[in-house]
């Protein structure tokens, strides 16, 4: 499930969730090829990650092939269909002579008015029969009215020669069955909606409202590709992003609502509207992408962060959490959110939550281990083993040692980071202390000082 299927995806559950419609979630898996099973469970799980809901059951497009046939079959009879006894060596020749005369090589079959009385005994694909005269007008939401000359349409393919149908005649039947009444896709749809229209009037069915969105482009203005890096929406997730951050990002690219950047669930879909789409694509920018999550990841509720940093950890293949390192995240979060953007971010912020003793030092923590730490620390110890847990005894007990030695709060947080965490670059000391507790925060401050050399 990419990035651009997301999108779309996400614009169609805004719009009908704001209007008290259903939201469908149809597997389109025609092609057997590439339509594993891993390949539906990543659309599954890419849908669930995003929290976009879905009503009903997902419907497998490939099971529907009998009624798909079906269609053909009345098509053909009416004669709005025809059967068509080219072979592939036989259009491909075409094609090349076509080429080679610099003309057209929209293949016009020979057999679209061809009497019965002279069809072989040999398979056929049935073809539509696209009008070849005058215009197809497509009324787009997003893009206007867009007109097509019916001289550039073919006689599309709806049943192949070995009897199933095509994806461009199963997406119609589909559509009309499930009761659709907006398609909401990408514009590299539009010449398709001019193609299938001839199916709705053959069938005699009512159109679809049509909103063909732009795509999403690169930062270098080319459409998205893995050459940009990651393009799954499985792999942002493995990156750390929150779902809200996404969402929120995701709606916002190629949709305005003056000019909001931030803003919730809720509010998106009161405000998404077709009338907001822009006509040109949309650029992908990572940087907007991590202002959003960030600015969600400091609103959100801890036990959602939880359960969200639970699914990261298994995307990206890391080990899960322990119960004791949950209940000790959930302590961290309220001094550790507002300063991430990931969820890699916020767990390295949280690390001396989520360690043990000994502490491993990393290099920059083990500069610390000096004769002076040793001597802070152990004049801060007894200022610490009595007198109140809270913010303002703990900075006082600090501020103490600060005025003794007439040195900076700065110069007793130096040591106080690496005792406490391990690291050289941790949140506040005092937010540290007050997660940790007094016995833990005096039996990590008492290991490090017994690593430092003594005056």
């Amino acid at each position: 499930m990419h990035i651009g299927t997301a999108r779309t995806a996400l614009f169609n559950w805004l719009y009908a969730r704001a209007r008290g419609g259903k939201f469908l979630l149809r597997i389109e898996d025609t092609d057997r090829a590439r339509s594993t099973p891993e390949a539906t469970q990543g659309i599954l799980d890419g849908m669930d990650w995003l929290g976009l809901d879905y009503d009903g059951e997902a419907i497998s497009q490939f099971a529907r092939a009998a009624r798909h046939k079906e269609v053909a079959e009345v098509m053909l009879a009416s004669g709005a269909a025809y059967k068509c006894f080219a072979t592939q060596d036989e259009i491909e020749a075409f094609r090349e002579e076509a080429r080679a005369n610099s003309a057209s090589t929209l293949y016009q079959s020979p057999w679209r008015d061809a009497d019965a009385a002279q069809h072989p005994d040999a398979p056929f694909s049935v073809r539509v029969k696209a009008p070849r005269e005058g215009v197809t007008v497509i009324h787009d939401q997003v893009q206007g009215d867009v007109t097509i000359r019916n001289d550039q349409l073919d006689d599309m393919i709806v049943l192949r020669s070995d009897g199933t149908p095509t994806y461009m005649l199963a997406v119609v039947v589909d559509d009309h069955d499930m009761g659709v009444t907006h398609v909401i896709r990408g514009d590299d749809h539009l010449n398709n909606a001019a193609r299938q229209i001839p199916i709705y009037t053959a069938m005699g069915w009512p159109l679809p409202v049509y909103a063909h969105i732009p795509l999403i482009f690169g930062p270098d203005g080319k459409k998205m590709s893995k050459r940009h890096g990651a393009t799954g929406v499985k792999e942002y997730q493995a990156m750390g992003y929150p779902s809200s951050g996404m969402r929120n990002y995701l709606a916002r690219l190629g949709w305005s609502h003056g000019d909001d950047e931030f803003f919730s669930d809720a509010q998106a879909k009161e405000w998404f509207d077709l009338d907001g789409v822009n006509k040109s694509p949309a650029r992908f920018d990572t940087k907007k992408l991590e202002n959003i999550c960030g600015q969600h990841l400091a609103v959100m509720d801890d036990d959602d962060i939880l359960g969200e940093v639970e699914g990261y950890l298994a995307a990206a293949k890391h080990p899960a959490l322990t119960a004791e390192q949950k209940t000790q995240l959930v302590s961290a979060l309220p001094y550790v959110k507002g300063a991430s953007k990931t969820y890699p971010q916020l767990i390295e912020k949280a690390h001396f939550a989520l360690t043990q003793r000994p502490l491993d030092l990393d290099e920059k923590a083990q500069k610390q281990l000096t004769d002076v730490s040793n001597g802070i620390l152990k004049e801060l110890t007894p200022h610490l083993q009595s007198g109140s847990w809270d913010r303002e005894a703990l900075e006082g007990a600090i501020n103490a040692v600060c005025e003794a030695r007439e040195i900076g709060f700065g110069k007793v947080a130096g040591p106080l980071r690496p005792a406490l965490a391990g690291r050289a670059v941790t949140p506040s000391v005092l937010d540290m202390m007050l997660v940790l507790g007094r016995e833990e925060s005096l039996a990590r401050i008492a290991d490090f000082a017994a690593m430092c050399p003594s005056a």
